[in-house]
């Protein structure tokens, strides 16, 4: 089942439960956004609001989401430690509201790209914890048939997950400039770091895409940390919503979930009217290392993630904001932890009973359509075979 029915389903079950007891129930609240939005080149009146609705059922799932990204890269981290994952495995623990946020205001046919740390991303466009788990394992039924691994999986209008600091950027403008070539009414995502901000191919996409006004969101999570270095001793400028200069920008803050969905919504409206590309600047955190070989602690204190996760937590936050407006109560949010626990359990359990992929499969995805009797070199110079579709 795609990942958005099965998180909609669960979060309508217990928004009926509870609707069909005795308790009296708020279906909708408005809150304010607590930190304000910063704009480039765009005057206050005509940026996004600062107070957003949200309904019971919208915030059921935006948790549901949030937190099902979270506890699957807790198993994707107990996986690595088990060695059961080989090779890179970075991790989006602490950023899940940004792709929640932003995947609240998307249409369905807009396309994303990003750059190695993609979990969060696959699972926001449709891919199973199941399917994620099993292509980390390196098994057929991963999301690239285990072919992948962390840094590359993919899915409709997702084009990864790219292991190359920023190649992601120009390739993600020109998604957007097919789009706008085949008058599509969509537009395209493209996320980078702030490790990648400071990459001279992001500002030539900045370029064309601005000179051919192409439909396309450049999102620049800022999650204070470019590997094992600072923004601040890396950046000139750390105001990365205001790097694209002719370009209009705007800073987010990532970790709430509802100023996210805000600021894309109204990022979505200005690119499909025609005027061009945004820039967008999402203010983050990751509580775990840049990769599952970095401890994370030998460049910030366990102090400064301990007062993130305790002032700052998207997940926290917004559970805080649910209770007290009385749109779900601890219990059933509660309930909630505990049916994605099971269904994560079951799929880590299943991903790693999953068959591997046999050795000719080596020959296979090479080329989309292979040329009848190609062959391909194995792995040495004396060894062919036939180049499979």
């Amino acid at each position: 089942m795609n990942s958005s029915i099965k998180v909609l389903s669960l979060a309508r079950r217990f928004n009926n439960l509870l609707l069909g007891g005795r308790r009296n129930i708020v279906t909708e609240a408005k809150f304010t956004i607590q930190y304000p939005y910063k704009l480039h080149l765009i005057e206050e009146k005509d940026g996004p609001k600062l107070d957003a609705v949200l309904t019971r059922e919208e915030g059921l799932k935006y948790y549901t989401e949030m937190q099902t990204i979270r506890l699957m890269e807790r198993a994707a981290s107990a996986l690595y430690q088990e060695k059961a994952i080989r090779g890179f495995c970075h991790l989006y623990t602490g950023q899940e509201g940004v792709c929640v946020g932003m995947s609240a205001s998307l249409k369905k046919d807009d396309a994303v790209i990003t750059a190695y740390r993609a979990h969060g991303w696959t699972y926001m466009k449709g891919s199973s914890v199941h399917a994620i788990l099993s292509e980390l394992v390196g098994r057929k039924t991963g999301v690239a048939k285990g072919k992948g691994g962390s840094m590359h999986m993919y899915g409709d209008q997702f084009y990864g997950g790219n292991g190359i600091v920023g190649a992601q950027v120009p390739l993600g403008a020109g998604i957007a400039l097919s789009q706008k070539f085949n008058n599509l009414p969509n537009l395209t995502v493209a996320l980078y770091g702030d490790g990648a901000a400071n990459q001279g191919q992001v500002f030539e996409a900045y370029n064309i895409a601005k000179l051919w006004n192409l439909p396309c969101l450049f999102v620049c999570e800022n999650n204070g940390y470019g590997m094992g270095t600072s923004i601040a001793r890396s950046s000139a400028s750390t105001s990365y919503y205001t790097r694209g200069d002719y370009i209009p920008g705007i800073w987010v803050d990532g970790m709430d979930v509802l100023a996210v969905r805000s600021a894309t919504e109204w990022a979505g409206e200005y690119i499909r009217s025609g005027k061009g590309p945004l820039v967008m600047e999402a203010g983050t955190y990751r509580y775990s290392g840049h990769s599952m070989s970095d401890p994370g602690t030998s460049y910030r204190t366990r102090s400064e993630i301990q007062e993130v996760r305790n002032t700052r937590d998207a997940i926290s936050g917004f559970k805080e904001r649910l209770i007290s407006s009385e749109l779900a109560t601890a219990q059933e949010l509660k309930e909630i932890d505990s049916q994605i626990r099971k269904e994560i359990e079951e799929a880590n359990h299943k991903a790693k009973s999953d068959p591997e992929l046999p050795v000719e499969e080596t020959f296979t995805n090479v080329y989309s359509s292979p040329t009848p009797g190609l062959e391909i070199r194995g792995c040495d110079n004396f060894t062919t075979r036939l180049a499979l579709p």
